[in-house]
């Protein structure tokens, strides 16, 4: 890989970032200012951390960014469910959101896995 725009981990995180930031673009969602700022910072935390590990060029560091990109998704989903219990997203484009931040969180760990096979070990 060349690019991180080239990873699959982060081609998820952006295409969750996007659809986050269209939804959230949108009344009723628009008008809860704090939700709207809190997903929108998870969701542009994952892309930006896989990104910048990638520029780390070091396996070790990058998996440890993949790690908080992780962390921001699995906060996404939380802010995902906020938004579908207050009626902000329809079970139906909450299940194919949710969807989208799982894929992105397995490719992230799959990357990560990946990553501590190209590390060599410390003495």
């Amino acid at each position: 890989m060349r690019r991180f725009e080239d990873l699959i981990a982060w081609q998820l995180a952006y295409q969750l970032q996007q659809e986050v930031f269209a939804f959230s673009s949108n009344n009723p969602a628009v008008r809860d200012s704090r939700l709207c700022d809190q997903i929108r910072e998870c969701t542009r935390s994952a892309a930006s951390n896989i990104a910048e590990g990638f520029g780390r060029f070091a396996p070790r560091e990058f998996a440890r960014f993949l790690r908080i990109a992780v962390g921001s998704l699995h906060e996404s989903k939380n802010h995902l469910r906020d938004a579908l219990d207050r009626g902000y997203l329809s079970p139906s484009e909450h299940e194919r959101l949710e969807r989208l931040a799982l894929r992105a969180i397995k490719a992230n760990v799959r990357l990560q896995a990946y990553l501590r096979h190209c590390d060599p070990p410390t003495s």
